[in-house]
This record gives structure tokens, sequence and C-alpha cells, in this order.
């Protein structure tokens, strides 16, 4: 196990180190300066301001020096936000979009689990089609095209919920809806035809022959090795959650890290794409890690080999 960890600690490493290159080579393939925009300023003062921010450095220079910020987790300050480091808007922005991705994760796949099961309980009758209905709706439409919906139909036209804004949990109700009604749909699917093929197992029906309940029979024996697929994605899927929340905070005026990460790209603040594109690239490999490791866990079957030389 130790190995194992140590291997994937490694690889959690590399894949950073790519994605580090990879940004700060895109970044700089911009034509062009961050301050090219601001109007009314001469040459002279553009030059300081690059000299301050090491633009006027060597690339390797940059990069360098890019590296040193990630080690030490200091981005530095924003360009277009002087006042405010990266490591400011991170904690104002992060826990907000953390916690609408949790909060969608969770009813992703509490809400796309008992689907599953409903489904494959009533196969081939209405409450299956009907559920299954439902999740390929949910897989079909784009997050961004079913928020506007929402707010359309329960902001605008019933005026039930408000539309934009994360000051209260009422606040949070179509945004999660928008956001997790594509995962719970893929987990909705991926759980009903599991379970299905669990359900004709041999030790189902040895349970049912013993005269177990239903209840037992699904959720004590049948639904720990149904979910083992689900386990699987659940890594992919909180990325996608998560990086999906960029676009739907725009929409819903959530200020989380979305809003920095956009106005960013927009204004091409060097130090806030880099330090929020490492700092979630980090978080995500690490999610995705513990996936793995919940795998293992999981299923007694799956083994660690140890590589033995021949």
């Amino acid at each position: 196990m130790l190995r194992y960890i140590a291997k994937r600690f490694l690889i959690m490493l590399v894949t950073i180190l790519i994605i580090v290159t990879l940004t700060f080579i895109l970044m700089h393939a911009i034509p062009g300066s961050p301050f090219n925009q601001e109007r009314g300023t001469s040459e002279a003062v553009q030059a300081n301001l690059e000299a301050h921010y090491h633009l006027d450095e060597p690339m390797y220079i940059q990069y360098l020096l890019y590296l040193k910020s990630i080690v030490t987790f200091d981005f530095g300050p924003s360009i277009k936000q002087p006042t405010s480091t990266v490591n400011d808007l991170l904690g104002r922005g992060f826990p907000i979009s953390l916690e609408l991705g949790l909060v969608s994760v969770i009813v992703a796949i509490i809400s796309g689990i008992l689907l599953g099961i409903i489904a494959a309980l009533r196969h081939n009758k209405i409450i299956d089609y009907a559920a299954m209905a439902i999740a390929v709706l949910g897989i079909s439409i784009p997050n961004f095209i079913l928020a506007t919906q929402l707010i359309q139909s329960f902001a605008v036209t019933w005026q039930i919920l408000p539309a934009a804004t994360w000051s209260s949990p009422k606040h949070m109700i179509l945004p999660v809806i928008a956001l997790a009604t594509g995962p719970m749909a893929i987990i909705a699917r991926l759980t009903r035809s599991s379970m299905l093929e669990v359900l004709t197992q041999d030790y189902i029906k040895m349970a049912r022959a013993k005269g177990l309940s239903p209840y037992k029979i699904v959720f004590k024996h049948a639904l720990k090795n149904a979910l083992m697929p689900v386990v699987t994605i659940l890594g992919t899927l909180l990325a996608g959650i998560l990086t999906g929340t960029f676009v739907l905070e725009k929409i819903f005026a959530i200020p989380g890290m979305g809003k920095y990460f956009v106005e960013s790209i927009n204004n091409r603040d060097y130090p806030v794409i880099m330090g929020t594109t490492v700092f979630y690239s980090a978080f995500l490999i690490v999610m995705l890690f513990l996936v793995d490791i919940a795998y293992g866990i999981l299923d007694p079957r799956i083994k660690l080999h140890k590589k033995e030389a021949e």
C-alpha cells in the first residue's frame, strides 16, 4: 500500500507540473501585455508595471519564479486588483465554490442512487421508464441552459425562488439543481444497470430463498456491489461539478472563484489565472487519488500488486 501511495503521489506531482507548464506556455503565447488595455498610460508606466510583475524578465526566469510561487504557495498580487493577492481571492472565492460543489455532489449522489434503485426494482414498468426519461433529459440538457430555464420559471415567472447571489439557503436551490442534475442522471443510469446485474447473482437468489426482506436484500447485500461502477466515476464527476461551478456562478452572480477566474481571463491577469488553475488542478488530482483508494477499500477483489523482478 505504501509503495502504491508513493507511486500515485509521484504521478500527481508530474501531472501538476505538466498542467503548470502548459498553463504558463498558453498564457504567454497570447500576444501583447496585460497592460495594453490600460488607457492613458505612457510606455514608461507600462514598462514599470511589467518590471514590477517580472513580465520583462526572460521566459525561463518567469517560469522559475512561477514554480517558486507554487512551492511556497504564494501566487503574488493580482495585476488587475493590486490591493488583493491571489491567495486572498482564493480565500474569498473558493469556500463558496466548494460549498456549492459539495452540496451539489451530495444531492447528485443521493438522488441518483435512489432513482437508480427505484428504476431497477421496477424494471420495465412505468416508474422505470419515467426515471430513465428523467435521466436522459438530465444528461442531454447542459447545466447553463437548465440554469436559465430555472431562473425564468422559478424566479421570473412564478417568483418562488431568488434568481441570484448567495446569501441564504433559498439562494442555493436553483444553482444546486442546475449543477447536480447532469451527474445525478449519470449516477442513476449506472446504478440501475449495475443493480439489475447484481440482482441476478446467485447470492441474491440465496438471500431471497432464506426469506430475507427486500429491504435487507437491496441495501445490505446488493447495494454495495452495485455501487462499484458509481465509485469509479465519482472522481470524474467531482471534477466536472467543481469546474462547472465557474459558469453557473457567473449566471447566478455567486461570488465564488468562477467570478474571479472569468474576469482574470478577460483581463489577462496572469497570477490569478495560473494560481487558480494550479490550485484547482491540485485539489481535483488529490480527489481522484482518494477515490482510487476508496475503490480499493470497497472492493476487496482489487489488489495492489508489487512489481516483481523477473
